[in-house]
């Protein structure tokens, strides 16, 4: 079976599994900090417990680097990690906003440079979205690339959710040089519609994600044609761990990563 056959059939179980939970008051019940640092809702619970069990039921080899469960390895001699937000958008999903999703990613390696395989599904629809390495990146099958012709609107995804106040004025050129500002609340989904062309631009500069937070998305908008890099301009990448905390650009062409890098303040070089 294909690591993205895996990927897929976990994420369709946990749709299942949490459709008609969303937006419930159970599904904000608080079970617990979880490894990622975040209270554990019971949606989190139930979609991770969805994942974990379908690995269990086809004898996964791996080893799990889950946002609530930790490190869950399934064989004395593990082959690969699967980088697992279960619930992305936790909050989006407890209140019933219609913005989350399942985030899966493998690696054969212990950093983020090695993904291989990712899948976000939205868990409000059921849209699929996937990509394996040098294999582009689809939705529901159907191939997907970033926006490449000049837009109508030039749309920026920008994620301020927490921001600390000294960070906040970094971001104020780009806020105000568009009038097409949007963030949605679940980091693995931006990426996702990012790589369909629906946003062109995506900026996340607070230094908190995870790379259970990014994994997938991350890989599905290289293989739609975009750009992924750090602050410094470097392709992003992280080793598999719990401090460690990371920041992006996303953009559809060189020369818009350029200009948003400039208008940041930062190294316009790529």
């Amino acid at each position: 079976m294909k690591v993205i056959d895996i990927l897929e059939e976990a994420a369709k179980r946990v749709h299942a599994n949490v459709k008609n939970l969303a937006g419930t008051k159970e599904s904000g019940t608080d079970h617990g900090m979880g490894a990622g640092g975040d209270i554990s809702r019971k949606i989190d619970i139930v979609a991770e417990k969805t994942v974990l069990d379908y690995l269990r039921e086809i004898n996964f080899e791996g080893t799990v680097f889950g946002e609530e469960c930790g490190i869950v390895e399934f064989s004395p001699n593990p082959k690969g990690f699967i980088i697992m937000d279960a619930i992305d958008g936790s909050t989006n999903a407890v209140r019933g906003l219609p913005f989350f999703c399942c985030s899966l990613a493998y690696t054969p390696e212990d950093k983020l440079s090695s993904v291989t395989d990712g899948v976000v599904m939205d868990l409000h629809n059921g849209d699929l979205y996937s990509a394996s390495k040098g294999k582009g990146a689809y939705m529901n099958g159907k191939k997907i690339q970033v926006h490449k012709e000049k837009p109508i609107y030039f749309v920026v995804g920008v994620d301020i959710s927490g921001i600390s106040p000294d960070a906040l004025p970094q971001l104020a050129p780009i806020l105000s040089a568009s009038n097409h500002v949007r963030h949605f609340g679940a980091v693995a989904l931006e990426l996702a519609i990012f790589a369909r062309g629906l946003v062109d631009v995506f900026v996340d500069l607070r230094r908190k994600l995870r790379i259970t937070d990014v994994a997938a998305g991350y890989l599905i908008a290289l293989e739609a044609g975009g750009y992924v890099v750090d602050e410094n301009g470097m392709p992003l990448d992280s080793k598999l761990s719990y401090d460690k905390r990371i920041s992006f650009i996303a953009a559809a062409n060189e020369e818009t990563l350029a200009d948003v890098r400039k208008k940041l303040g930062l190294s316009p070089k790529i």
